[in-house]
C-alpha cells in the first residue's frame, strides 16, 4: 500500500493517517500482550510451581507490587483451583508442552502464581484491544478497510453504519481499560522477570546494528511522525542516526538482501528493486545454502530489527515516552535486584522482551494521542478519508515501511504501465531470521544464540528463551505457494 502510494507520490487525507495509526497501534499492544503473557512468559514461569504457592502471600505481594485492582485473594485463588483442575485431570491443556520443572526455572511459586493469574486475565484485555481492529478494519486479522489512496472509513456524525462518535468514544473506552493492564500489570511483571533472571541481561545480546521504521505519520506527505525511528550501528545510541520521512533515500538506498546461504537461484547479493525469488532447494549444505530465509543487510551489515531496536532508536530520538517507560522498568529491576541495571542490559534476551512490554506502553499513549488528532480533526468539519490514485504510463518505483510488532517490514514495487513488474517484501523476521549474508556474518537469531547456556540438551529451554525474544514468525519471512496445487503440508486435529 505505502511502497504504491510512493511510486506515485500520493498524499494520503490525514484522517486515513490517524485511523490506519490507530488500527496498527492497537494490533500491536494486542500483539505484544500476546507475546509476553501467551508466547513467551511460560518459558520463565513454571505453572505446575504454581500449585505449592501461597494465594495470600501472592494477593500481598502483588499488591506490594502495583495497585492493580485484580491482584485479589479470592482472584488469585481462583487461578491456582484452575491450574489444579487441569492437573488433576492428567491435561495440561493450554499448558500442556512446558519444561516444567526444568533447573533453569527459579521464580518462587508466589511469583509463578502471580504471573499464572495476569496470564489468565491478559487474555481478556489482548482481546479487548483487539477489538478496536475490528472495528476500525471491518475485521481482524486481515483487514478490509484499507487500500491506496487512504482508507474506505467513511464518516458521517449521524449515520449508525458509518464511523460516528459513538464508535469513537467506545473505541476510546476499549483503549483506557487496556491502558491500566498494560502500566499496572505488564510494565510490572516484565521488571520482575527482568529482575529475578537478571543473570539473562548476559545472554542473547548477538548483533547490536538495531533498524527500525519511524511510523504513526501525522501528515499528508509522511514526512511527520509521532514516533521516530533509524539506525544506531554498533550498540552506541549517541551514533544513532534518524529516517526522516517516506521518501528517505537514507533508508531507500541502503537495504540489499543476498541469497548465498538461501534456497534460490544465484549467490547475489542486490537492491529489493533488483531482486528475483526463484526457489532453488538444493538440501543443507553446512558450508552453503541451509535457509529459505533471504539475508538482509542495511549499509551492507546485518542488523536485529524488533521492539528493541525500536525502543532504543526512539530513546536515542530523544522521544520521551519511551525514555519514561524505559526508565521506569530499568528502576524498578534496580530495586528488586538490588543493583543499578542501564539501558545497556537491555541488550540481551530479557532485554527485548521489556523492550516489547516497553513499547506495548508507548503505543498506548499514542494510540490516545491519535485518537484525540481524529476526533478533533473531524471536527473541523474534515470528513475527506481517500485519494484517488492514477497510473500514469511508464515505469515508477516506490517502498513503504512500517513499525510492525516484530520490527520494521518494508515493501518495494516497480510498476510498469499500471502493472506490478517486480515486487519484494523485506520483513521482520527476515531481518531477525535471516542465514549467513554474503559475507558470511551471522544474522540476529545465529548470533544471539552464541554462548547461551543449555542445563539439558534433552530440554533446550535456554535456547527457547532466546529466539522467543525475538518473537519469530517464519510464515512472513517466507511465502511458499505451490502453483501445481500439490499438498505442502498436512494438520491432524487429535
Amino acid at each position: 500500500m505505502r511502497s504504491v502510494e510512493n511510486a506515485l507520490g500520493m498524499e494520503i487525507p490525514v484522517n486515513a493517517q490517524y485511523i490506519r495509526n490507530m488500527i496498527m497501534g492497537a494490533h500491536a499492544v494486542h500483539d505484544h500482550i500476546v507475546h509476553f503473557y501467551h508466547l513467551c512468559a511460560l518459558d520463565w514461569v513454571d505453572i505446575v510451581s504454581a500449585l505449592s504457592a501461597d494465594p495470600k502471600a501472592t494477593a500481598k505481594l502483588g499488591q506490594s507490587l502495583s495497585d492493580w485492582h485484580r491482584n485479589s485473594y479470592q482472584e488469585i485463588k481462583n487461578t491456582q483451583d484452575r491450574l489444579k483442575g487441569l492437573v488433576d485431570s492428567g491435561q495440561l491443556g493450554i499448558y500442556g508442552s512446558g519444561y516444567w520443572g526444568h533447573p533453569a526455572m527459579k521464580l518462587k511459586p508466589e511469583v509463578n502464581l502471580l504471573a499464572a493469574t495476569h496470564y489468565l486475565q491478559a487474555l481478556e484485555y489482548q482481546r479487548n484491544i483487539n477489538k478496536v481492529v475490528s472495528i476500525l478494519g471491518s475485521k481482524t486479522p486481515h483487514i478490509q478497510n484499507v487500500g491506496v489512496g487512504g482508507v474506505a472509513n467513511a464518516i458521517n456524525l449521524d449515520s449508525p453504519d458509518t464511523l460516528n462518535m459513538e464508535k469513537l468514544y467506545h473505541i476510546k473506552t476499549l483503549i483506557d481499560e487496556v491502558n491500566d493492564f498494560v502500566k499496572k500489570v505488564a510494565l510490572v511483571d516484565v521488571a520482575a522477570v527482568g529482575a529475578f533472571y537478571a543473570d539473562w541481561t548476559g545472554y542473547g545480546k548477538g548483533v547490536t546494528n538495531y533498524l527500525a521504521a519511524p511510523d504513526m505519520p501525522i501528515d499528508s506527505k509522511g514526512t511527520e511522525f509521532a514516533l521516530p525511528g533509524g539506525y544506531i550501528p554498533d550498540g552506541d545510541i549517541g551514533k544513532f542516526t534518524p529516517i526522516t520521512s517516506f521518501n528517505d533515500p537514507y533508508f531507500e538506498d541502503n537495504v540489499q538482501e543476498s541469497i548465498k546461504h538461501s534456497w534460490y537461484d544465484g549467490e547475489w547479493t542486490r537492491h529489493p528493486y533488483k531482486e528475483e525469488t526463484v526457489p532453488k532447494y538444493t538440501d543443507w549444505q553446512d558450508d552453503g545454502k541451509y535457509s529459505w530465509v533471504k539475508a538482509p543487510t542495511f549499509l551492507d551489515k546485518p542488523a536485529q530489527v524488533g521492539p528493541l531496536a525500536n525502543v532504543l532508536t526512539m530513546f536515542a530520538a530523544g522521544h520521551k515516552p519511551t525514555q519514561k517507560y524505559a526508565t521506569q522498568v530499568l528502576d524498578t529491576v534496580s530495586s528488586l535486584a538490588g543493583a543499578k541495571v542501564g539501558v545497556g542490559a537491555l541488550h540481551s534476551t530479557i532485554g527485548r522482551i521489556a523492550a516489547r512490554v516497553i513499547r506495548c506502553a508507548v503505543l498506548n499513549d499514542t494510540l490516545n494521542s491519535q485518537w484525540s488528532l481524529l476526533v478533533n480533526n473531524i471536527a473541523s468539519g474534515d470528513a475527506t478519508t481517500f485519494n484517488p490514485p492514477t497510473f500514469p504510463k511508464g515505469e515508477q518505483q516506490g517502498f513503504g515501511y512500517h513499525e510492525a510488532p516484530r520490527g520494521i517490514l518494508s515493501h518495494w514495487v516497480v510498476i510498469e504501465n499500471g502493472k506490478i513488474k517486480n515486487y519484494q517484501a523485506v520483513v521482520p523476521s527476515t531481518w531477525n531470521a535471516g542465514p549467513r549474508n554474503g559475507k558470511d556474518e551471522l544474522g540476529p537469531y545465529e548470533a544471539a544464540l552464541l554462548d547461551n547456556p543449555v542445563a539439558d540438551p534433552e530440554k533446550p529451554l535456554e535456547i527457547l528463551r532466546t529466539i522467543h525474544s525475538f518473537d519469530p514468525c517464519l510464515a512472513c519471512a517466507i511465502h511458499m505457494v505451490d502453483k501445481k496445487n500439490n499438498e505442502i503440508v498436512r494438520v491432524k486435529v487429535l
